[in-house]
């Protein structure tokens, strides 16, 4: 597939950029990887950990975030990124390595949290305002929220790719997340990240 054009987003995360390949990457869920053991289920995520500089890759529906290490100037470990995902979507490769694709965060699946059925509407109204309003914004910004429990008034929840680690990310949670969600559901006391 000559003539392929990835085209290169900034992030309010300086340390990550965004990769869109002009094609669907993850056709539900999301991914995220922090470390190259956890990349050994996606030859893709592998290659770039490969690079070395790279310290968190992330899957979206439509684009690849990569975050690089400390120090990292993107202006060199740009072209190595660009040419790895250049050869894996020319090639049409898997996104994983058969029967491997455990941990894809899909929206809704809360993990270590137990909800009281009690809240099923509150929740329900909660991870509603986050589909629509909250993933589809952050997914701007190369990451992704995703929603992990609610109890006592507090919403928990994950933030991936280029959310996690941001300098800006807990004034997007507290400020921004939070207010909105306390708006539409006044049962929501509080907003933590986990």
């Amino acid at each position: 597939m000559s003539g392929m054009l990835i085209e290169t987003e900034s992030t309010p995360n300086p340390a990550t950029l965004k990769f869109l390949p002009g094609r669907t990457v993850m056709e539900a869920g999301t991914r995220d990887f922090a470390s190259p053991e956890a990349a050994a289920v996606s030859p893709l995520a592998e290659a770039l950990f490969d690079i070395g500089d790279v310290t968190g890759v992330f899957f979206g529906r439509d684009f690849i975030s990569v975050t690089a290490g400390p120090g990292v100037s993107w202006a060199t470990l740009k072209p190595d990124v660009l040419s790895v995902l250049l050869d894996h979507f020319s090639a049409a490769m898997p996104l994983f390595r058969a029967g491997s694709a455990a941990d894809i965060s899909v929206p809704g699946d809360a993990a270590g949290f137990a909800d009281d059925p009690a809240d099923a509407d509150i929740i329900e109204q909660i991870q509603d305002i986050i589909e629509t309003r909250v993933r589809p914004a952050v997914a701007n910004d190369g990451g992704d929220i995703i929603y992990q429990g609610f109890t006592k008034g507090k919403v928990y929840l994950k933030m991936q790719g280029a959310c996690a680690g941001c300098p800006s990310s807990t004034a997007t949670l507290k400020n921004g997340i939070e207010q909105l969600l306390k708006y539409y559901v006044p049962e929501v006391t509080e907003v933590r990240a986990v």
